[in-house]
């Protein structure tokens, strides 16, 4: 199943109160690079991601999901949310931090985004 949506959305505080910037992924690696995960869970990747770049609202992904299980709970939407695991490269202040330049790791489909906007908004069998 194919699937897009957003995996950062910049300007709006996360639920642990930092900010991703604009330009925080200029440096991401390709696409086909990064890990397609089951709730960051590095020991069960459900698909891959075809297309992975910033635009003004934040880091859009688009992949395909190959899991059975994330499948049917994606269409059932019992599970829409994106997130990612990164290391901070710079940052500036403490409230909020604001996150400016990151190493992208991971990218995960989740049930709790730590930013609450970053969703799934679209599938395609």
């Amino acid at each position: 199943m194919r699937f897009a949506g957003y995996a950062a959305v910049f300007d709006r505080p996360d639920r642990g109160g930092d900010v991703v910037r604009r330009g925080a992924f200029v440096r991401a690696p390709a696409a086909h690079a990064v890990p397609f995960l089951w709730q960051h869970d590095r020991t069960r990747p459900i698909g891959r991601i075809d297309y992975l770049r910033e635009d003004a609202r934040g880091l859009r992904v688009i992949g395909r999901v190959v899991d059975a299980q994330a499948v049917a709970l994606l269409k059932a939407r019992a599970v829409s949310g994106l997130s990612f695991g990164y290391r901070v490269r710079e940052a500036k202040g403490t409230e909020p931090r604001e996150l400016t330049a990151l190493e992208l790791i991971e990218v995960s489909l989740v049930t709790f985004p730590m930013q609450p906007l970053a969703r799934v908004h679209a599938i395609e069998n």
